[in-house]
């Protein structure tokens, strides 16, 4: 074929997302997407229902009102907020903007996929650092930085981890890098973090100008069908970042439901209070039966099932029971299994299911 992509795509394995069905199972316990199980909130629905007779109108380029309630909600200046179709674009568009053929980002051992695979699609080269007791070593990600860093990637909370990196490791972090690196915080976990040493990012994005904080509307709004996400940036990155986004790139839906889900407070407690709950029993319960689990503040739980083997037929054992859980060889942890917290009813499905394989 005459046709050739540029250098680094086809190096890349297409991302797979966590399953959403089984053929011939009817109930099904999807726990394999981080999803937030109560679902988006009635006033984001509301509002997702009220703009039915406008779909023949374009969205407003600039998502006006939804940065306005973003920074009302956040406390933050809405002129550095820039809207997405998930955090997922906005972290495609930081690469494009930043990254060119022979450059390099940094990231950590057990980091976020999308990390590498846009690394490649922009001809640069990914450049893994080494986590330790599946924690982000800041030291380690320094040491990987070169003069041809660009970006250094960085999930907080991480995903499929659930670890976190306190305020002082990562000031430490931004301290030390170049000023010429941006430094992008990947915080679409954290409204779930109740841990009085961490931060979101923000407070460091009004300290520098090379500081990109990334949130999405997919995980606690639980909005992930609309494709929503949110940058918070300095002046002059957040001018970089609206010359490359496409000019609607922000559906007139996804507007309408975020304003009205970054308001809804009560949703968000709500989610949160349940995610706490079953996350502390689920651990606990897989204690009992004998697997390991990490330290999680997202709402996901990494259990250990101490072999590749046991991991694959433990994965294949729920599937028929329907109940989807994450593998995880891709992030490099194929023993393990990440499995996100559902409803009080699915966790103990899932529970009664890993049960019944540890008794086989």
């Amino acid at each position: 074929m005459a046709l050739k992509p540029q250098p680094g795509i086809m190096d890349v394995s297409p991302y797979i997302g966590g399953e959403s069905k089984v053929e011939g199972v009817d109930r099904i316990c999807r726990l394999a997407s981080n999803e937030n199980p109560l679902g988006a909130s009635d006033a984001a629905k509301k509002a997702y229902h009220v703009i039915v007779d406008d779909l023949h109108r374009y969205p407003d380029g600039g998502s006006y009102l939804l940065r306005q309630g973003i920074a009302e909600a956040e406390g933050l200046d809405a002129d550095k907020i820039v809207c997405g179709a998930g955090s997922d674009e906005l972290l495609g568009l930081l690469i494009r903007a930043y990254v060119g053929i022979g450059d390099e980002i940094v990231y950590n051992e057990h980091g976020f996929l999308m990390y590498p695979i846009g690394a490649k699609t922009a001809g640069a080269i990914p450049v893994k650092a080494p986590e330790k007791d599946l924690r982000i070593d800041v030291d380690a990600m320094l040491a990987a930085v070169t003069d041809k860093t660009k970006i250094v990637f960085l999930a907080n909370p991480n995903n499929p981890t659930g670890s976190y990196v306190s305020e002082q490791e990562l000031r430490k972090l931004r301290a030390e890098l170049n000023q010429d690196v941006l430094l992008v915080i990947d915080a679409a976990y954290c409204e779930y973090v109740d841990s009085p040493d961490y931060i979101s990012g923000a407070a460091l994005v009004e300290e520098y100008d090379n500081v990109a904080m990334t949130r999405t509307f997919s995980k606690i709004h639980g909005l992930a069908a609309l494709r929503l996400g949110w940058a918070y940036c300095s002046a002059e990155v957040a001018d970089v970042l609206n010359r490359v986004r496409g000019p609607f790139n922000v559906s007139l839906a996804a507007q309408a439901a975020g304003v009205a889900a970054i308001k809804d407070k009560a949703h968000i407690e709500k989610s949160r209070d349940l995610n706490t709950r079953l996350l502390s029993w689920f651990r606990e319960e897989m204690t009992k039966l004998g697997l390991q689990t990490h330290d999680s503040v997202g709402n996901f739980v990494l259990v250990n099932f101490a072999s590749d083997t046991k991991a694959n037929s433990a994965l294949e054992f729920l599937k028929n029971k329907g109940v989807l859980v994450r593998g995880m060889p891709a992030y490099g942890l194929p023993a393990h299994l990440r499995i996100s917290i559902g409803t009080e009813d699915e966790m103990r499905v899932v529970v009664d299911s890993i049960t019944m394989f540890t008794n086989e």
